[in-house]
């Protein structure tokens, strides 16, 4: 299968937090736009997520700890792990979920 970001409609899952989804069999991947203030309540699931600030500035809150994260910051986030998070500035971020992320479908 191929696909072209351009062409995959956006979502807006949460308010401020608009996803183009990709989802294979074992993954899926989230290429989000995030408006300034856009906030993720504390949350966990079941899925091994990695997060890469691809722009912006994005304060991130992992088991308690919050920091700041910039254009090119990875965070890796074990499955059931607490985290929450909010967008300082306007911001694209990319989350890989393994495994598939069957809500966002």
């Amino acid at each position: 299968m191929t696909l072209n970001l351009s062409n995959i409609p956006s979502k807006e899952i949460m308010p401020g937090y608009f996803g183009k989804l990709v989802h294979s069999e074992n993954m899926s991947i989230a290429f989000w736009e995030v408006q300034k203030d856009a906030k993720v309540p504390e949350h966990a699931h079941m899925n091994e997520q990695i997060m890469h600030v691809m722009e912006g500035d994005f304060e991130f809150t992992l088991d308690g700890e919050t920091k700041v994260y910039h254009s090119g910051d990875i965070v890796i986030i074990a499955p059931h792990k607490k985290h929450s998070g909010k967008a300082l500035t306007d911001c694209k971020l990319l989350d890989v979920f393994s495994p598939t992320r069957e809500e966002y479908r």
